[in-house]
């Protein structure tokens, strides 16, 4: 439906928005089927162009991003590319770090928490500085100057999902104008046409730049260079190349500048390259240009979007739709934050959740940082860097189960790339076998502590990592690649972690330390606030984790049965979770007071989820004391960021309480998503997005506990749906129907021929697969 037809509609909503939010359900009302939508369901579009970068849209190839902010008679679109950042390879190594543990744990064994971590802070923390030099950064600006237009109206700015393609419509002087711009994948590509409802009627300057004012910039013909040394001179090396292919008209060149007039349409095609992975990015960026020029533009969109269509057609997901859909995409956040509930901008915000890992992790390619890979300036929040604390991993938890397993591999790959200086920190710093890595890391891998100890001082970083490899091989059932790729990086941090371990002279079993519950404090018996102490429970959760399974995947591959018999016995000598007096879940070894109540971490919880240590099968009295610390948190304050938020939806989807968990993404839209659906920290950042996919996901299909769980955490909101095509470990891809509420039907692919059990309710169903075959299944899971 065209979008001047609902301006009138959307000025009464706006008005609406700012007299009176109990009066907008009555512009929305009447619910809708999919198919009474028509065109609008998977698309973030907007009336006006973005005055902020945080509202431009972003479309990627997974390498090459661009934010599009659609201006009328000045287009500004922001260029990344994955590589470029500013800083180097260095060592942060503490010289006096071996010195330093042993005097620390004699310090925190004594209860000197303090004084443990002014020594730490002294004696083991290496010293990273935080500046311009170490910081993921923009590639520059791609300006497009039209000069004055007259008459401008029926503005529309979009990203279609469906296709990975933005487009910014408009009326001026009389005639209809389109913007379309899309990365390509295949051809390693930005790609932007201008066209216009009349003949020769486009003309235009271009313009690269980039801040600072370093870039060289040169122009000939229909081509442009813009060149750097990043961080003056001690960063990447970076090429962008434009070319301007007009139809019809005229092209004059020269300065920094290219000027097009009078032109039927115009194809610009930029590439960029840096000299991260090697080779000159001069000649990378030339030959990417020429393979992409060789093709027309059709040629061009054809290809981007059958590639892109790969991922993102795997998946589809519909839990209702009403007349919202009709209006712009911040007309709908608005009515959100004012109290109207949106069913398909839930959708829109899963499937945009994909669309993002599909356009920022790609194979072969660095995996997604903080920011993805869009990001503006040149120092950016956090450095835009590899937080490994649990931001990366949440990136990457919605890659399997939304059947986006290949994208996985930017991580997984990451992970491996961690080794070397993992194994150099884990023997300079601690003394220790095997390999650590601390909360944050770069594209130089670096894994030494650094900082301050409330973030620094937790060797944990690759343990949680490890997670990921288990995870992409439950999936997959990779044998192959859980042998001679998973195993050895799973075995050597499981080395790490039993040198690390040491006897607790209170209770003789083994903690983790020093080390702390990221990025949590509490407070002393004299009032002080401290961070550190010996086996903080998120530690000894994730060892319990990765010495589980990397026991398992011994026995799978079948090697070292001696080191798999130690690891057993580390894990019966292991200090055990506990539940505090109050019935929740201890932080620590004590029952310290919390000086954050409303600590955004809630790392104590990591057993339930992202790990599998706390299910309602084993243990259920560990979930309801789960139960009682997010309760906690969340009644302090907790969750009041976009991806502290979205871990609390996969907490209470664990949980099976639907209707906590649809609550918390009402929450997650109405306080911590921007206009473009961007989730903010803030500022900005797009663990939230992927979390909440995730998140979604694990409310509709479980299968951690060794069963494929339909429907657990079912809210009464989503009463009709489906969604098709989700994965479940051990090898199964699964769509699920539902009416009223409950399961209408099933469809299970085996794509392995692994036994499975399939849980609806209390209803358990055992059945023996062939591989390739599908099994549907009743409301009753009696198979059809």
């Amino acid at each position: 439906m065209p979008v001047k037809n609902h301006f009138p509609q959307v000025f009464i909503l706006l008005i609406l928005l700012q007299l009176n939010s109990s009066l907008i359900p009555a512009c929305f009302a009447q619910e809708k089927s999919h198919e009474d939508i028509t065109g609008n369901d998977l698309k973030i579009w907007l009336t006006r162009p973005a005055t902020e970068w945080e509202n431009a849209l972003p479309v990627g190839n997974g390498r090459l991003g661009a934010m599009i902010f659609g201006g009328i008679e000045k287009e500004r679109i922001q260029l990344n590319e994955e590589s470029l950042w500013a800083g180097r390879e260095l060592d942060y190594h503490n010289p006096r770090s071996l010195e330093g543990l042993i005097e620390v744990r004699r310090l925190l064994f004594e209860g000197r928490f303090v004084e443990a971590e002014k020594t730490a802070q002294e004696k083991i923390m290496g010293d990273k500085k935080n500046d311009e030099t170490h910081s993921y950064q923009t590639l520059g600006d791609l300006i497009l100057d039209f000069g004055r237009y007259r008459g401008k109206g029926d503005y529309r700015r979009e990203l279609d999902i469906e296709t990975a393609i933005a487009t910014v419509t408009y009326q001026a002087n009389w005639t209809q104008y389109t913007r379309e711009i899309f990365s390509s994948a295949p051809d390693q590509v930005l790609v932007v046409r201008l066209s216009a409802g009349r003949s020769n009627d486009i003309s235009l300057t271009v313009r690269l730049s980039r801040p600072g004012n370093r870039a060289k910039i040169e122009t000939g013909g229909n081509d442009m260079i813009m060149s750097e040394h990043t961080g003056n001179g001690i960063g990447v090396k970076m090429v962008t190349r434009l070319k301007a292919v007009p139809e019809g008209g005229t092209l004059v060149s020269g300065g920094d500048s290219i000027r097009i007039g009078n032109a039927n349409s115009v194809v610009l095609l930029l590439t960029a390259a840096t000299d991260y992975h090697g080779g000159d990015p001069g000649d990378i960026s030339a030959k990417q240009m020429e393979l992409a020029s060789s093709k027309s533009y059709d040629e061009l969109k054809k290809s981007h979007i059958t590639d892109y269509r790969q991922y993102f057609k795997r998946v589809d997901l519909n839990i209702g739709s009403t007349d919202a859909v009709y209006f712009p995409t911040d007309a709908r956040i608005d009515a959100m934050k004012n109290g109207y509930v949106d069913p398909q901008l839930m959708e829109l915000y899963f499937q945009f959740g994909r669309y993002l890992l599909i356009s920022s992790s790609r194979p072969g390619c660095l995996p997604a940082n903080l920011q993805g890979i869009w990001a503006d300036g040149l120092t950016l929040p956090w450095s835009a860097d590899y937080h490994i604390n649990i931001n990366i991993q949440m990136n990457y938890w919605p890659a399997e189960v939304t059947n986006l397993s290949e994208l996985h591999m930017p991580f997984l790959e990451f992970i491996n790339d961690l080794s070397e200086d993992g194994r150099k920190s884990a023997r300079d710093v601690y003394g220790c076998k095997g390999i650590v890595a601390h909360y944050t890391t770069d594209p130089w891998h670096f894994t030494e502590p650094t900082g301050m100890i409330g973030y620094g001082m937790w060797p944990m970083g690759i343990n949680w990592s490890c997670r990921h490899l288990w995870e992409h091989y439950l999936y997959t059932g990779d044998k192959a690649w859980l042998d001679t790729f998973a195993y050895p990086i799973m075995k050597e941090a499981s080395e790490f972690c039993m040198d690390w371990l040491v006897k607790d002279p209170k209770t003789g079993r083994l903690v983790s330390g020093p080390s702390i519950s990221p990025e949590n404090r509490f407070l002393t018996s004299d009032g002080q606030k401290a961070s550190m102490n010996m086996g903080p429970t998120m530690d000894q959760m994730i060892i319990w984790d990765l010495l589980n399974y990397t026991i398992r995947t011994s026995g799978i591959i079948g090697r070292d049965d001696a080191f798999r018999n130690e690891m057993i016995k580390t894990l019966e000598n292991l200090s055990p979770v506990r539940i505090g007096s109050d019935g929740r879940l201890m932080e620590w070894t004590e029952e310290f007071e919390e000086a954050e109540p409303g600590h955004r971490h809630i790392s104590h919880l990591y057993g339930l989820h992202p790990g599998s240590q706390i299910t309602k099968q084993k243990n259920p009295e560990f979930l309801e004391a789960a139960r009682k610390t997010i309760e906690h948190r969340l009644s302090h304050g907790g969750g009041h960021t976009g991806w502290s938020r979205a871990w609390i939806i996969n907490f209470f989807a664990r949980l099976q309480d639907g209707e906590a968990a649809y609550d918390n993404i009402l929450a997650l839209l109405r306080k911590s998503t921007l206009h473009n659906l961007f989730d903010t920290h803030p500022p900005f950042q797009i663990d939230g997005n992927f979390g909440a996919t995730a998140g979604i996901a694990e409310m509709l299909l479980q299968s951690h506990a060794g069963e494929i769980h339909l429907l657990p955490a079912l809210p009464s909101a989503w009463k009709n749906g489906y969604i098709h095509g989700l994965c479940a470990r051990g090898g199964f891809e699964v769509d699920i129907d539902w009416e009223e509420g409950k399961l209408k039907k099933a469809v299970v692919l085996s794509k392995l021929g692994n036994d499975c059990q399939i849980r609806y309710g209390e209803k358990v169903t055992s059945i023996t697969t062939i591989e390739g075959r599908r099994y549907e299944f009743n409301s009753k899971l009696e198979m059809r």
